[in-house]
């Protein structure tokens, strides 16, 4: 693939990430499921506020694949890095969509979680592939724990938004273990502890905004 071409796709999918309008591969799962209407205000306000995390936790992670892409010495893992950001465009289509369903929007700081992502990407990037991949792992590690928290929180009956956020948990289940294959190494945990700082300031910034 020609430079300017792969220059052309990748800002289209940061153009997404940050704007909306991100095209999914894969079918919505739940898409056979209609729950909305069995929400109240209260509960339909509250799953969005989740789904709003979800959608920015996706966008974080367009960010952080394609920042990691940039610099990876490995083509192999740039090629792992890639398959792993496609499915996370899926992810990002599919919360995008939930939202616009449950009347909801996206969050308004989105420019600054994909900058501030990017930044934190490329700097684990070029600390060489080993910690690159470990930064990936220890990210899904983390992401996961937070759906399987919201797995717990969504009201029971929005099945639609369960079946979105337990296929991403899949998902990022696997993005981790391909990076642990792939050579991840294991953070320090004072880094550890720090992301997961960093997570929690942002996770109740988004339900909000």
């Amino acid at each position: 693939m020609a430079l300017i071409d792969r220059f052309i796709i990748e800002f289209d999918a940061a153009l997404r990430s940050v704007v909306g309008g991100a095209h999914a591969h894969r079918p919505t799962p739940g898409s056979d499921v209609q729950s909305t209407a069995l929400l109240d205000v209260k509960e339909r306000e509250h799953a969005a506020g989740l789904m709003r995390v979800n959608h920015v936790g996706e966008v974080c992670a367009q960010a952080l694949y394609q920042s990691q892409k940039l610099v990876a010495r490995n083509p192999e893992i740039r090629q792992m890095l890639d398959h792993s950001g496609q499915e996370e465009m899926d992810h990002l289509a599919w919360c995008e969509t939930r939202l616009q369903e449950l009347g909801s929007h996206t969050s308004y700081l989105n420019p600054i979680w994909y900058a501030g992502s990017f930044a934190i990407g490329l700097a684990a990037g070029l600390a060489g592939d080993k910690w690159s991949l470990g930064f990936v792992a220890e990210t899904e590690k983390q992401v996961e724990d937070h759906l399987e928290s919201h797995l717990q929180k969504l009201p029971v009956e929005d099945e639609r938004s369960r079946a979105i956020v337990d296929q991403m948990r899949i998902d990022e289940i696997e993005h981790g273990q391909a990076a642990i294959s792939a050579g991840g190494a294991v953070l320090p945990e004072p880094i550890q502890k720090l992301m997961q700082a960093m997570s929690k300031v942002m996770t109740s910034t988004a339900y909000k905004i």
